[in-house]
Parts: structure tokens; C-alpha cells; sequence
């Protein structure tokens, strides 16, 4: 009877706690395949068993009788470099600088401290692995000029890291659901555009796009995850609004 009652009682315990933690454990678990999804890329990658694929994807953007020409009219040519550009170091940089600073004022100092770290991890992890990987970039006429290796696409990742690391921050003090699926939306959207600008002008393979993002979608759930867990300890305040209210519903 005693042992019986140990296990029910022990039962559950692990059951609330998995039911409580049900998103946290989610979040966990997709950014550990998203991970290894980046590890197997890569390492497929620098076997060389992707560049047929690459090749095949980048063709389809270049005319077949002149492949240094990209397909599209001018004014294709054109928007697609203003995309690409929402993903530089400069943009990205001015709009953590312009959230963060809103974030401050709003009196939500950890969201602004989890933003910050965010994207300079982000931005420091993304060098390192391009010096080690050290690919070279594709041997086509690009549509602008680039100055480091290939894999993995910073933009890539540096938009995934930005854009949904400030749309989860702003789905947290949405004040509907409408809303928060809003935000997460238009950051997975405008990460996905910018990656796709890349491989329309010839500056990174397919690969390389998919490898950015899968690592920018991991760092953002990484940091995401353990913000959430220090906040829950106790370890950090909670983010308030000007009123004194909580913010992380």
C-alpha cells in the first residue's frame, strides 16, 4: 500500500511538472534538433556532397545563355538588394539599438538585456564558425561585394537571431493572441525573405542559407529558454511595464 502510494504520489509530481514545463521542454527539444540539423549540414557540407544541389538552386536565378546575369528586370534587382539589406550588421544593429532603447524606457531592462545578448552572441558565434568553415563563396557575378567566407550565412542567421528573438519578446506583452501570432509571424517571415535574397543574387549557397538559419532559430530559442528559466527562479526580476504590471504573462 505504502509503495503504491509512493508512486501514485510520485507519479504525479512528474506529471504536473511535464504538463508546467510543457513549452519549455518544447522549446528545448526544437532547439537541439535545430542543432544537429546544423551539425549534419555542415558536415555534409564540407564533404562536398550539397554542391550539386547548391549549384542546381543557384542556377535557377541566372540566365541559362549568361549565367553572370541574374534573371528578373532592374527594378527586381533592386528590391531584392533593399531585402538583403534588413539582414546586414548595420540594420540589424540600429534596430537592437532602437527596441533596446525602447525596452528601457518601457522599464523592461531584462528584455533589453536578453535582446543584447542575444544578438552579439549571435554575431560572435556566426564569425568564428564562418573562420573555421571558411567555404568559399559561390564563383558567380554577385549583385554586391562581400568580405568573409560563405558558411553559414550571417544574414541568415544574424536576421533569424534578430527578428525572432524581438518578435518573441514582443509576443510575450501582446495583449492578444491575434497578436503574438502576428509577431512570431512576421519574424520567421522577414527571416526567410532575407535568406532568400541571398541565394537570388549569388552571394551564398542554399546551404548556407539553411545553416544560418538553423542556428539563428537555436540561438534565439537557446537564450529565449534560459531567460525564461532564470526569470522562473527567481534569478532575474520580472520585466514591468511603467505602471508596475507584468509584462510576461
Amino acid at each position: 500500500m505504502f509503495q503504491r502510494l509512493v508512486s501514485s504520489t510520485h507519479y504525479r509530481r512528474v506529471h504536473a511538472f511535464v504538463t508546467g514545463e510543457a513549452r519549455l521542454l518544447a522549446a528545448i527539444a526544437l532547439a537541439s534538433g535545430l542543432v544537429l540539423a546544423f551539425l549534419g549540414l555542415a558536415d555534409i557540407v564540407a564533404e562536398g556532397e550539397t554542391q550539386a544541389f547548391d549549384n542546381a538552386v543557384l542556377m535557377l536565378f541566372r540566365d541559362p545563355n549568361d549565367i553572370t546575369q541574374v534573371i528578373g528586370p532592374a527594378w527586381v534587382h533592386e528590391m531584392v538588394r533593399d531585402i538583403t539589406a534588413l539582414g546586414s550588421f548595420s540594420l540589424l544593429g540600429l534596430l537592437v539599438m532602437a527596441v533596446g532603447s525602447c525596452l528601457l524606457l518601457a522599464r523592461m531592462r531584462n528584455s533589453a538585456i536578453l535582446l543584447v545578448v542575444s544578438v552579439l552572441g549571435g554575431t560572435v558565434l556566426s564569425t568564428l564558425l564562418k573562420m573555421t568553415y571558411n567555404r568559399p563563396r559561390p564563383d558567380l557575378m554577385a549583385m554586391s561585394q562581400q568580405f568573409t567566407s560563405s558558411f553559414p550565412s550571417g544574414h541568415a542567421m544574424l536576421s533569424a537571431v534578430t527578428f525572432l528573438t524581438v518578435g518573441a519578446l514582443l509576443a510575450r506583452i501582446a495583449p492578444t493572441r491575434s497578436m503574438k501570432v502576428f509577431s512570431i509571424s512576421l519574424a520567421i517571415f522577414l527571416t526567410v525573405i532575407v535568406g532568400f535574397s541571398r541565394i537570388y543574387m549569388g552571394v551564398h549557397y542554399p546551404s548556407d542559407v539553411l545553416a544560418g538559419w538553423c542556428l539563428g532559430a537555436a540561438w534565439a530559442l537557446l537564450c529565449s529558454t534560459v531567460a525564461t528559466v532564470l526569470q522562473r527562479r527567481g534569478e532575474i526580476s520580472e520585466m514591468s511595464t511603467p505602471n508596475g504590471d507584468s509584462a510576461a504573462r
